[in-house]
């Protein structure tokens, strides 16, 4: 068996172009145009390009693009001054704190002062929390978990009723994953450095999410096959002389057992920035009074 891939480039390409025909219906009939404020504080480069990259697809998807790139050294106050400030413009839909934060700022509160209508990042604390209850749903759910479902969804891969494993309970992916799997009727396990046995239970799994942040940690004879894997890892590992992007699934062994796997790069990385304009546009089409 040779797996099918997971393509989130392909995928995220065409929920992009979906989107942008919907921000041009949106502002032919409503004449609404969705908008997302990026709030960056200090100049890290990693955050940078995410920012940027951001920024430059929501302008492509005929969004507008608020950017507030703020100092190093602001004050908590000050930036939830700046936060308040977006919550009450209503030309903004959706905002982003781009995280880590500096150290001297506190992120729960920062992302606690973020409206629900406009968390379109998913990481406000009442959102997270309404994930934890079967009769909720959040406003908005967080971009990748949302991607990884996404992308089992229009491979149609089953979740309903099938058995499946998240390695890694992070807040940002794995316990997020974990609750949209299991409102969606999957049977489920969770499992982390303390679990015992990880092959086995992997070896049960018709879908496995790889949120560990272990290089090559999912081999090949840990697999069910064809089992749907989706590898949330990204680390740059040295191999020989030269560094080679790599992810939480031994790629070339699980790619000859399992149904379905996602590449990395170009899987769930892709669909994160895609589920971001999707959660924006949805906000900015709640406010016109055209979806719920």
């Amino acid at each position: 068996m040779t797996a099918e891939l997971l393509d989130g480039r392909a995928t995220s390409s065409t929920i992009r172009t979906e989107v942008e025909a919907e921000v041009a219906k949106l502002k032919a009939e409503h004449q609404v145009v969705p908008g997302l404020a990026t709030v960056l504080v200090g100049e890290d480069p990693a955050s940078q390009t995410y920012v940027n990259l951001k920024e430059r697809q929501c302008e492509q998807a005929g969004m507008r693009a608020f950017g507030r790139h703020l100092p190093e050294d602001i004050s908590q106050a000050a930036l939830l001054e700046e936060i308040e400030a977006l919550n009450a413009d209503p030309e903004v839909h959706g905002i982003l704190v781009q995280l880590p934060l500096p150290d001297h700022l506190d992120e729960n509160q920062a992302l606690a002062a973020i409206a629900l209508d406009k968390d379109v990042d998913g990481f406000n604390p009442v959102n997270i929390a309404r994930l934890t209850l079967q009769d909720m749903e959040p406003t908005f759910a967080p971009c990748m978990p949302l991607g990884c479902i996404e992308l089992l969804d229009r491979y149609g891969v089953e979740i309903k009723g099938k058995e499946a494993v998240v390695l890694g309970p992070s807040n940002i992916v794995g316990l997020p994953t974990a609750l949209l799997l299991l409102h969606r009727g999957a049977t489920l396990d969770i499992c982390h450095a303390h679990t015992e046995d990880l092959p086995g239970i992997c070896r049960r799994a018709d879908i496995v999410v790889a949120a560990i942040d272990e290089p090559g940690m999912v081999k090949g004879d840990w697999v069910k096959p064809g089992a749907a894997i989706i590898d949330v890892g990204w680390s740059r590992v040295k191999v020989g002389d030269e560094y080679k992007v790599m992810g939480n699934v031994a790629f070339d062994e699980v790619h000859e057992v399992a149904g379905y796997v996602t590449p990395v790069p170009g899987g769930t990385g892709p669909m994160t920035i895609a589920m971001l304009l999707q959660n924006t546009l949805l906000s900015a089409q709640r406010s016109a009074g055209v979806a719920r």
